[in-house]
């Protein structure tokens, strides 16, 4: 398996194929807004072993192609998709001409929480310096990275991370167990500035430096539940109230077996629970697709450290 959640299929000569994961914030504090306007964030970060998937191939111009099952989602973007523009904005810094054909599966549902467009846009940094034969440092990528989106650069990073600003303040997380993850998206898109502007009001609290709450590593899937319950998502809030099928997703989630914690990732309308085992996750996944039919859910490993990047 990819960690795009798919079996590895026929590379064509010359491509260079880079996954792109489903990015879920297991917690997710709101400081206040910052005199950018952006808001002041803390969240610990980590991905999950299901995404989408970019494929680069040597080519005279520039070309994005979309499949997979929400690729109608992004036909409308044009020009204006996170790939081409981190095509073109790596091509201008590293002086080398925007040439490369791009194919995205796109599997994760947009608008969603997941930072699917971010991770687009890093997998685009990352593939089209392997193609190019850049020698750009990490620094510079999470330069160009900031400057497409608040998520890219986390995303670049690729692994467990305590997340701080806007999203440029990134250090390694504390270390994580072994853990499984269902994701439950209800059909639902819902807008990060939506719910930012729905939430009523700013955090009072501060999420607490990793020494602080996170004394050791958890010893298991149990344990990391435990830890989390104490720390949840500002926006669910506001997110529940744009968008009532999240109380329906999360009690459903609830209700299967061996779920640990139920929670919102990101800015909604997607929920993931975390299990301990892949047989109880892949089992809770099977019962809320057969009963929620118009619901897009899947199963997939959390992603340790080193192996989303």
């Amino acid at each position: 398996m990819t960690p795009g959640g798919d079996p590895a299929g026929a590379v064509p000569a010359g491509a260079v194929v880079v996954a792109a994961p489903a990015k879920l914030n297991l917690t997710l504090a709101v400081l206040g807004r910052r005199p950018d306007g952006y808001h002041e964030l803390e969240s610990l970060v980590v991905f999950a072993g299901y995404g989408d998937c970019l494929e680069a191939l040597p080519a005279e111009g520039l070309s994005l192609d979309l499949e997979g099952p929400f690729a109608a989602a992004l036909a409308g973007e044009g020009g204006d998709n996170l790939v081409l523009r981190a095509a073109r904005l790596l091509a201008e810094a590293a002086g080398v001409p925007a040439a490369a054909r791009l194919l995205l599966t796109k599997r994760l549902p947009v608008a969603a929480g997941l930072g699917g467009g971010s991770a687009d846009a890093a997998a685009a940094l990352r593939a089209l310096s392997r193609l190019w034969g850049l020698s750009l440092s990490e620094e510079e990528l999470q330069g160009l990275g900031a400057a497409l989106g608040a998520d890219v650069p986390v995303c670049l990073y690729g692994r467990p991370a305590l997340l701080r600003g806007r999203g440029e303040r990134l250090e390694p997380a504390p270390p994580l167990p072994s853990a499984w993850l269902v994701l439950v998206n209800p059909g639902e898109a819902l807008l990060t500035a939506t719910v930012f502007r729905a939430r009523a009001s700013a955090n009072a609290g501060a999420f607490s430096a990793a020494a602080a709450w996170w004394r050791d590593r958890p010893a298991d899937a149990a344990a990391l539940a435990d830890r989390l319950s104490g720390r949840g998502n500002d926006l669910q809030a506001a997110a529940r109230r744009l968008s009532p099928a999240i109380d329906a997703v999360l009690a459903a989630l609830a209700g299967t077996a061996g779920c640990l914690l139920g929670r919102m990732t990101g800015s909604g309308a997607t929920c993931f629970g975390l299990y301990g085992e892949p047989a109880e996750a892949e089992a809770a996944a099977a019962t809320l697709a057969a009963a929620h039919p118009g619901w897009w859910v899947r199963a997939a490993p959390l992603l340790l450290e080193g192996e989303a990047a």
